[in-house]
């Protein structure tokens, strides 16, 4: 696929704000330093007027920062027009996660299946790799009627975390929170929330804001999964085709 252009003048790579880049460490892929000192991370979603305004579907575009607000990474998605506006929030797409220097660290493949629990055969799966090229990690759709359900892999697809959020996932004036748990599910690690951010965002764009929580000594290379995650939950519960509201409850 073409290189998404980062000539954005908010959010892109190299701009002030930035945080420093961490010492390297022995066995930690190239720009996944950034993660092994933080157990806290900030999605925030560009809002793009053009989709706000007509709901022809642009390109998402998340800044990735630490608990100070200090930028960690820029996360643009690479698909086509058509992609886009014809398949909606369920579209493949490749997300191409940058560091400070616009160096891509993190490349997440969604491909195209489906979500709805009739097809329990074909549910969503992402692939992330650090650097390009190797695979770090997988997100695996679980099979399930009433709430959603996820497992966190390592590249040997042994399940590592697993990920479950409520019933009904409409944000009315309050954050929706995914409980990151366990892999024997018995207890709760972290959370993936999705930001309560003002009504009037809500309703007009699907610009969405998370918080990201789990242990400090987690592997990075997991840590880079749960925040592929996130992109994940994005597109299939959070985001609008045509500015419209899609929300059911469960999996149906």
């Amino acid at each position: 696929m073409t290189q998404p252009q980062m000539t954005q003048p908010q959010g892109a790579p190299g701009g002030p704000g930035w945080m420093s880049v961490p010492q390297g460490a022995p066995n930690c892929p190239p720009g996944l330093e950034y993660l092994m000192q933080i157990d806290q991370l900030l999605v925030h979603q560009q809002v793009e007027l053009l989709e706000a305004f007509t709901g022809f579907e642009t390109s998402n575009k998340y800044e990735i920062k630490n608990s100070m607000g200090q930028k960690i990474y820029f996360a643009a998605e690479d698909t086509d027009c058509c992609t886009r506006n014809i398949c909606g929030p369920g579209r493949p797409f490749d997300m191409q996660i940058l560091d400070n220097s616009g160096k891509e660290v993190i490349h997440v493949y969604r491909p195209l299946r489906c979500s709805t629990c009739w097809f329990p055969c074909c549910l969503q799966k992402v692939e992330v790799c650090s650097p390009p090229g190797t695979v770090i990690g997988y997100v695996k759709q679980s099979w399930s009627i009433c709430v959603p359900k996820f497992t966190v892999c390592n590249a040997q697809e042994e399940e590592v975390l697993k990920i479950e959020g409520p019933c009904f996932t409409c944000s009315i004036c309050g954050d929706v929170e995914f409980q990151v748990l366990s892999a024997d599910g018995g207890t709760q690690v972290g959370k993936i929330s999705k930001q309560w951010t003002g009504l009037v965002k809500e309703l007009f764009t699907d610009a969405d804001n998370f918080g990201i929580t789990f242990p400090m000594d987690l592997d990075v290379n997991i840590k880079a999964v749960l925040l592929s995650a996130t992109f994940l939950i994005d597109f299939m519960f959070f985001e609008k085709k045509g500015n419209k509201e899609n929300d059911s409850p469960g999996m149906l």
